[in-house]
Parts: C-alpha cells; structure tokens; sequence
C-alpha cells in the first residue's frame, strides 16, 4: 500500500459498536465508504447497523482497514485477532496506548508494523451507538501514536481516516500520548467524580441551590464507571504523578482557607484563571477571550429557537450554551459564550428584540 486511501476504498470494519465505533462507522457512510461492523452484542449491531454505520460483517469480506474500537481490557487481544485474521492496517481509538501497544508487540511482533494506534479526542458521559453522531469528531485532535516498527503507509493510513471523519490528526509517540490524556482528560474525570461524589447524600436544601457552575465541573463524572475503572488502571504510571501534585495544592488550599491567608489563596486562583486561558481554541488555534452573555428565556414552546434565531440575526457566533432551567421558575437563564469583543453587540441586538438579559 503506497496511497494512503487505498486502505479507505472499503471495506473498512470497525471492530465495536458502541459512542465511538458507530460514530466513525457514521462518518466514513457519510463519505461513501463501505463500512462493516462486528460486536459481541447483537444489539448493538442491530442498532448500529440501523442507524446507517455499516452493514453487519460476513464471512467473505477482506477488510483494507480495522478500527478496534472496544473497552480498554479487550483492546490488545482484539488488535492481535485482526491482525491475524486480515492483511490490512489495524488501529483502534483506545484512551491509553502504551500498555496495550507493548502487549500486540508482544504477541504478534511479526504483524504489529501494519498496527498504528489512534485516539479521537472525542466523546461523551453518554454511551452505546444510540449516543453515536457523524459529526462526533469535526474539527477534534485526533492522536495518531505510531510505535518504533510501524510501516509509513500504515500511519499515513490513520491520519487518512482521522481526516475522513473530520477530525484533525496530531502525530504522538505512544507514552506521550498517555501523560497528555492523564492531564488533560483522565485527571479532570477523577476530580469531577470527587465533586460530584459530594452531592450524592447533601441535603435536598443544598441541592436546590444547584447552578450551572455545578453542572459544568460534575457533567464528565457522569460516564460509565467500569468503562473509567479500565481506563485509570491502565494508565496509573502517568496519573500517579499528577495526582500527587493535586494532592499537595490541595493541602495548600486548605491551609489557605482554614488561616485565611488571601495571598496564597489569591495565588491559586490565579494559576486556575492562567490554566483555562493556556486551552486551545476552536481548530488548535489560540485561546479565545470569552464573555458570557445571560438571557431570561420564556418556559414556553418555542422560545429558546426565537432566541437562537435572534442571536444569529446579530451576527454573533455563538461559542457555547448553557441552560439552567429550574422547574419550579416559569423562565430559564440561557447563557451564550462568545467572543469578548461581540457581547457589547449581542446584548444591544438582543435588548432591541425584547430580551431580558443579565450582564
């Protein structure tokens, strides 16, 4: 294989069909690949199939490109099986890479140069195919994580599918891959289950005081446990490390907060401040300077598409949305992110259109 879309001209089988394997099934349909799928579940092929992610695989089919996309503790024995059983390029979109790549180098070191890893920097606290989107992956990073023997082709291969599915592929060795995820995804998880593990047992009175601040730092701690149990096992050596640095400046805070001490404390929040802006925007590029923008909505059908439609007859992109709707108000509080600079505009367009906003 000397063109990178040769191994895209079908059939491409994923090798899951759960959020990711029937998204990507979704994606690759949606650029008029031929896709075949295979579970262990045949519910989730039945589903998955009906959705339009491919048809379910047969006997005959010769595969030119497998993507393992199953839960972490099945991911090296899966790639292992395709690599055995098809003469194509096999990767998978696992969340950890270096413990399952040693493992296919291990048992199949004569087949692991047509094996490239690959992880979407995609998702949801949702699961299964009926969560699954073709559009999961637009304009995410998608980590590509060759190792020491992978052919060229077979990495070229991968990138190609990233793009396929509209994701923007980011080349990584595997063991830096995994410290990346256990910063900026796997650490994040851990301490949103521990906030959100505050709230499981509080007092229907605290609960009731519930924002979107709350919502948007517990919204992660939602995914599947056994699915998250795998995935902190698997990349322990890099998690320990953070966790213990989380740990120190958390002795650090208490401290603040039992003496008082507004400098220290001061500090802390600084650094939080310093981090989010360190986050890429939109596409890998610089950060965004954002305001929020808060309008009261209506309880009634149709009103949050007036103001989407009014907001966009302002000429403003709209970054992000939030809704914090409590049943017992007869209106709900809509927050739009945008670009500092435009909130000025927003608010003026929106006021000129009735809305009551917050600024």
């Amino acid at each position: 294989m000397t063109d990178p879309t040769d191994a895209l001209r079908g059939p491409v089988e994923v090798v899951g069909a759960g959020l990711l394997g029937t998204s990507i099934g979704l994606a690759l349909r949606r650029a008029g690949i031929e896709t075949v799928l295979r579970d262990v579940s045949e519910e989730h092929l039945r589903t998955a199939s009906g959705l339009g992610a491919g048809r379910v695989a047969a006997a005959g089919d010769v595969p030119s490109l497998v993507v393992v996309a199953v839960p972490p503790d099945h991911l090296a024995d899966t790639v292992v099986d395709a690599l055995r059983r098809t003469p194509g390029v096999v990767t998978d979109v696992g969340s950890i890479k270096s413990a399952p790549g040693r493992r296919v180098a291990a048992e199949a070191p004569d087949l692991e140069h047509r094996y490239v890893g690959g992880h979407p920097m995609a998702g949801s606290e949702r699961s299964g195919p009926l969560a699954a989107s073709a559009a999961l992956f637009d304009g995410r990073p998608w980590a590509v994580t060759p190792h020491e023997t992978s052919d060229a082709a077979a990495v070229a291969a991968v990138e190609e599918l990233a793009r396929v599915c509209g994701a923007v592929p980011v080349l990584m060795e595997p063991d830096e891959h995994d410290r990346a995820v256990a910063r900026t995804s796997h650490l994040p998880h851990l301490l949103a289950v521990l906030v959100a593990g505050r709230l499981a047992h509080a007092p229907e009175s605290h609960l009731a005081l519930s924002g979107q601040g709350v919502r948007d730092v517990t919204r992660v701690a939602a995914g599947d446990p056994a699915l998250w149990q795998q995935i902190v096992t698997l990349n322990a050596e890099a998690l320990h490390g953070l966790l213990a640095e989380v740990r120190e400046e958390l002795d650090v805070l208490q401290r603040a907060v039992t003496t008082g001490d507004r400098t220290v404390l001061g500090d802390l929040l600084a650094r939080g401040v310093e981090g989010t802006r360190a986050i890429p925007g939109k596409h890998g590029g610089p950060a965004t300077v954002t305001r929020s923008v808060f309008v009261s909505v209506p309880d009634h059908p149709g009103e949050l598409a007036r103001l989407f439609a009014d907001a966009g007859e302002s000429g403003v992109n709209i970054e992000d949305v939030h809704i914090d709707h409590d049943p017992g108000r007869p209106v709900g509080l809509v927050e739009l992110v945008v670009s500092e600079d435009r909130a000025e505009h927003l608010l003026s367009s929106l006021e000129s259109r009735d809305w009551v906003t917050h600024r």
